[in-house]
């Protein structure tokens, strides 16, 4: 079992979960976790060291949190932005990776995305979480090029469908 990470009987390692609309008070905790991810240490870490999610954010986009049933703690969340349709963010902790976290968010995505109306969504992921991606069906359709100082590397682009 991986530390911080409780059992429950809906598998071997992940944690009884919910998933919820973040609120206000959760701004502290996704900033955490960004900041936080090992996925960007290195020679990531800049784009990550000072950024925030903020409670106008939250408001402002579908946020939407994976927490822990047993104690609301944190364990991924994501923010679909409907116009133009893009995921913008998506994390999901370091100690609860592989437990399948990250592709119930996807699955949850797909549901909200189809509720908006859409079909697709973009995503100009991080390098190393393009494999990730591809594996839940996002097609690859493009390169987001470098723009310093704020990212310093190229990205990939990719497209996920999301049905009618």
């Amino acid at each position: 079992m991986r530390s911080g990470v409780t059992h429950s009987g809906r598998g071997p390692h992940r944690p009884d979960l919910t998933i919820r609309r973040a609120a206000a008070r959760d701004a502290r905790r996704l900033t955490r976790l960004v900041r936080t991810s090992r996925a960007y240490e290195g020679p990531y870490a800049p784009m990550v060291a000072g950024y925030r999610v903020g409670p106008d954010y939250i408001e402002a986009h579908r946020v939407f949190v994976a927490a822990d049933r047993a104690d609301d703690r944190v364990l991924g969340f994501y923010a679909l932005i409907l116009q133009p349709p893009e995921l913008d963010l998506m994390f999901v902790a370091d100690e609860a990776q592989g437990l399948g976290i990250g592709r119930l968010l996807i699955g949850h995505l797909r549901e909200e995305a189809r509720r908006a109306g859409l079909t697709a969504v973009r995503i100009v992921a991080h390098p190393p979480a393009e494999d990730f991606y591809r594996t839940v069906g996002a097609e690859p359709v493009g390169t987001v090029r470098a723009n310093p100082p704020a990212v310093m590397w190229d990205r990939p682009e990719l497209l996920l469908p999301v049905g009618p």
